[in-house]
């Protein structure tokens, strides 16, 4: 579609970009010091004053923020000078959706993100410097601070929790009695599927940290005797994936790797299962999408792996998963779209016959 946009518009939209950062940390601080809070509690408005008096902040810094907060249309003023939340206001307030990203924003993304041109320019994470001197995000995840960390596992459980419970009726459909759960991270996998089947046996392969807080989490489960656990360094192509599983599921895992890096995964996973065995890939499609919204976060996460994840990982149109699954031997024999209320596609896959 054309960009029928005028000069006048066009040169707004880019003073909008030029000065994004600012206005994303008042917006931040108009949640945080209960701003928003106050004006929502009040049906009929508050003035600048009333705000003043019950946020206890001073009439500078409430009249800086709210002068902000009109100009990215999260507060409006009635001719009676009183503030009202606008449903952006509403959604930066109470939208967990919106408070999961804006989180994740903050404190994962936005100390780092000044390093961009150079994840660009070197293929590595410059931006993970901010945290500690780890080749990826993924060795030093379990060292991250607490509330990184926090903001980290919220991001990445709120874009995959909602399709759990449609994937799991999915996946039992077949006989399933062995899972390996590649890249399982805290675990919430492989306890859902010990939780809707009670003869199901897990390996949970991962990274020792992951592995690490996946075990103090699993260990206080009556199940805990059926997660098994295998360390294993996926870049590292010579580390093999073992034999013996009728099910591998991968859940937002390849989008953590490079196009070279998914081949190499998939070809071990390809020599490590036996022609009946079903392989499962859920991942959120920035193609695949509902809404602009979906599409617009998932773009933009594909820059938080350029700079803070890896340097070289994004996430993927479904036809590029498609084909890497294709070239490394396996057919995709079927594709579930937009699972549940969630924003994932799951690839069911098997060995080309």
């Amino acid at each position: 579609m054309a960009n029928r946009m005028s000069a006048i518009e066009a040169k707004y939209e880019a003073q909008k970009i030029a000065f994004a950062p600012i206005f994303f940390q008042a917006a931040v601080c108009l949640k945080e010091l209960n701003i928003l809070d106050v004006i929502a509690k009040a049906r009929r408005g508050l003035t600048l004053d009333e705000i003043v008096e019950k946020t206890g902040l001073s009439n500078y810094g409430v009249q800086v923020l709210l002068e902000a907060g009109l100009c990215i249309n999260m507060v409006e003023q009635d001719e009676e000078e009183k503030y009202t939340l606008t449903t952006v206001g509403r959604f930066i307030r109470s939208d967990r959706m919106t408070e999961v990203n804006m989180n994740f924003a903050k404190d994962v993304c936005y100390g780092g993100f000044e390093h961009l041109k150079e994840s660009i320019v070197e293929g590595k994470p410059a931006g993970l410097k901010v945290f500690g001197n780890w080749p990826t995000i993924y060795e030093g995840l379990s060292k991250l601070p607490d509330q990184v960390k926090q903001s980290w596992f919220e991001f990445d459980h709120f874009y995959s929790d909602d399709a759990f419970p449609h994937a799991l009726e999915l996946v039992f459909k077949e006989p399933v009695k062995q899972i390996y759960d590649i890249g399982g991270n805290t675990g919430k996998w492989s306890r859902a599927c010990c939780e809707y089947n009670e003869e199901v046996q897990i390996k949970m392969l991962d990274l020792p940290g992951q592995l690490n807080v996946a075990k103090a989490k699993n260990s206080k489960e009556a199940y805990a005797d059926r997660i098994s656990y295998f360390e294993i360094n996926l870049l590292d192509e010579v580390q093999a994936i073992p034999k013996g599983a009728d099910t591998v599921w991968m859940s937002q895992f390849l989008d953590c790797f490079s196009a070279d890096e998914i081949m190499s995964i998939l070809k071990r996973v390809y020599d490590a299962v036996d022609e009946q065995a079903f392989v499962y890939i859920l991942e959120p499609f920035w193609n695949n999408q509902r809404f602009p919204a979906s599409e617009f976060c998932l773009v933009g996460t594909s820059l938080y792996f350029t700079c803070m994840a890896n340097g070289n990982s994004k996430m993927y149109h479904s036809e590029e998963v498609k084909k890497m699954s294709v070239d490394t031997g396996f057919e995709v024999v079927d594709t579930f779209e937009l699972i549940g209320d969630s924003y994932h596609t799951l690839l069911k896959l098997r060995k080309k016959s």
